[in-house]
């Protein structure tokens, strides 16, 4: 992809020009950014995936027997028969891994990082339907897919920001409305982190919502630290050989907390080692009891692409690689693995290829190293057998 190509998904701006005037600073309206859009799943479809066990799901009343009244999935058959006629939501998350379908919309944005991307969720809303005036701390793209949502736009909040005394949610206890449009199928809204937004279904609506992963600086300091001390030899602690004599025996000096940033940033410099658990967090699956990995042989793998067999990325995967002075690193649910620098072509092949089969497979097929990858990779589930 060009970057500086005008996209329809965008209105016309290209990718370029998105990123630098759009991306993470303010909202874009883009009507039939997907002309004729129709939703490949319908609302009884979507209410269906919302009884089984294994999807999260979640239904928000606005006027249950609490105000903004959470409930969670799995639910029953004859949920949906007990709800109002108006003001209430079902979202059901990750729908993307469940309907092939709806995880191509995720194709349409391959000028963003595919690695910060997260899942994608709908929501169906009744008449006067909404989750509340609320902001994410990350951005978001809302896909238009069936009737009308008004969505009414307010001001950059932080944590200081009000909420409401709920339990659950953080919805916002005040709003002040800024701007406001009415979508309609096609219609995309893109919402930068922190804007506050509200939407309200003028009638029957459905809603796609496609977040991207945004790690706050908690989750990388605790992850990061714990993964770090997997490699750091017991020896390795404070020291103070430059000790000057004690003016006041129990005071901590500016020296020893020089010591201390010293001890610590020796260890944060360690580029490779920042990469290797970056891109272990970031392909770690939303779900991984949906990795389910096929024992197979590597002769039993060339046998079966020598028949007419296709391999797909399971959805429930996440695939990522980056480049080291030692070689390619290949980051694959959540785990990392170092390669040899020729199978660096076989890493866009592996993470970008809609299906693995005999043609784009052959040569590679004949790379012991690269075999043992790909078998290993069904082994762990980022791989599986594909029907079509």
């Amino acid at each position: 992809m060009v970057s500086g190509q005008p996209l329809q998904l965008l209105g016309g701006l290209s990718a370029q020009t998105f990123l630098r005037d759009y991306w993470q600073k303010k909202p874009l309206l883009v009507r039939q950014a997907i002309p004729g859009f129709q939703s490949p799943i319908s609302a009884d479809e979507l209410a269906g995936l919302s009884l089984e066990e294994d999807v999260e799901s979640r239904l928000i009343l606005e006027q249950g027997q609490t105000p903004w009244e959470l409930r969670h999935g799995p639910f029953a058959e004859d949920t949906y028969q007990q709800l109002p006629e108006s003001h209430w939501t079902l979202l059901v998350q990750a729908v993307d891994q469940w309907v092939p379908e709806v995880a191509g919309l995720k194709e349409r944005f391959r000028f963003l990082p595919q690695w910060r991307m997260d899942d994608i969720m709908i929501s169906y809303a009744a008449p006067g339907g909404g989750v509340g005036p609320h902001y994410d701390n990350y951005d978001v793209f809302l896909l238009q897919a069936q009737g009308h949502r008004r969505w009414r736009i307010g001001p950059v909040c932080d944590g200081s920001s009000p909420l409401l005394d709920h339990p659950d949610l953080r919805i916002l206890a005040e709003f002040q409305n800024e701007d406001e449009w009415v979508l309609a199928p096609g219609d995309l809204l893109y919402l930068p982190p922190c804007l506050a937004h509200f939407g309200t279904a003028e009638d029957e609506c459905m809603t796609w919502s496609l977040g991207f992963r945004a790690p706050s600086a908690a989750e990388v300091l605790t992850h990061f630290s714990d993964f770090l001390a997997e490699f750091l030899p017991d020896e390795q602690r404070y020291t103070d050989p430059d000790l000057q004599p004690a003016g006041d025996s129990h005071k901590i000096t500016g020296d020893a907390v020089l010591r201390l940033k010293t001890l610590i940033q020796q260890s944060l410099d360690d580029d490779r080692l920042l990469l290797s658990w970056f891109g272990q967090f970031m392909t770690e699956p939303r779900y991984p009891e949906q990795l389910a990995g096929q024992e197979i042989s590597e002769a039993g793998l060339r046998r079966a692409i020598a028949d007419g067999a296709l391999l797909a990325r399971n959805p429930a995967s996440r695939l990522a690689w980056a480049e080291i002075d030692l070689g390619p690193l290949l980051f694959a649910g959540g785990q990392s693995r170092l390669l040899s620098p020729r199978l660096g072509p076989l890493l866009g092949l592996l993470c970008s290829a809609p299906a693995l089969y005999a043609d784009n497979l052959a040569a590679w097929l004949e790379d012991p190293e690269a075999l043992t990858l790909i078998t290993e990779l069904l082994r762990q589930g980022s791989l599986e057998f594909a029907s079509e």
